[in-house]
């Protein structure tokens, strides 16, 4: 069940069903892209001259990665990594490596790009590996972050967005795999 509101030939989805739960639109594309061009703006500048590599942690952050690395204006590279620690709606705490980092990083300047940070165990998890590894250093760069929800210290260096501890999907982010395709973000209004 989609209700819609029509302007012009734009079709915006304000409310959604996706299985058996109601969505409503919280961030328009509109905003989560002037958002990704800050960060990039960012990066470009912090780190000119470090031929970074962007770690794209999959499946989430697909989305958030390919905006942002068409904004970053300077020689890069991009690299993908899956990670998992959600079961449906809820964080399972266990964090399982699916698809390891096949580059050399020592040595390097990386950057890990997530699409959002809640508990923050995932994102310690993958900053130990990745040190375990020998990088001149590991930078986060997330699209959103939950900072009511933080378990753990982290210092994530470019957030383009602070949220509630609301469930999220769109925009890369799902909801037992499905809603990953919409361009906005939607918050869970009903169970």
């Amino acid at each position: 069940m989609y209700i819609c509101n029509v302007f012009s030939e734009i079709i915006v989805m304000e409310i959604i069903r996706v299985k058996d739960l109601t969505f409503s639109i919280s961030i328009p594309e509109v905003q989560i892209l002037e958002r990704v061009s800050q960060v990039a703006q960012r990066l470009t500048h912090d780190l000119e001259g470090k031929n970074p590599l962007f770690l794209c942690i999959l499946n989430g952050a697909f989305m958030f990665a390919s905006d942002l690395m068409k904004r970053v204006n300077l020689p890069a590279e991009i690299s993908f990594v899956k990670y998992s620690s959600y079961q449906g709606t809820q964080t399972t705490g266990n964090v399982k490596e699916i698809i390891g980092l096949n580059q050399d990083i020592t040595g390097r300047c990386v950057v890990i790009v997530e699409d959002i940070i809640d508990s923050g165990f995932t994102m310690q998890h993958l900053v130990t590996d990745l040190k375990a590894l020998n990088p001149a250093e590991v930078h986060i760069c997330t699209l959103l972050m939950k900072p009511g929800n933080l378990k753990v210290p982290l210092d994530v260096e470019y957030c383009a967005m602070e949220i509630p501890n609301d469930f999220i999907l769109g925009y890369g982010l799902d909801y037992d795999g499905y809603g990953r395709n919409l361009p906005d973000i939607y918050t869970v209004v009903e169970k």
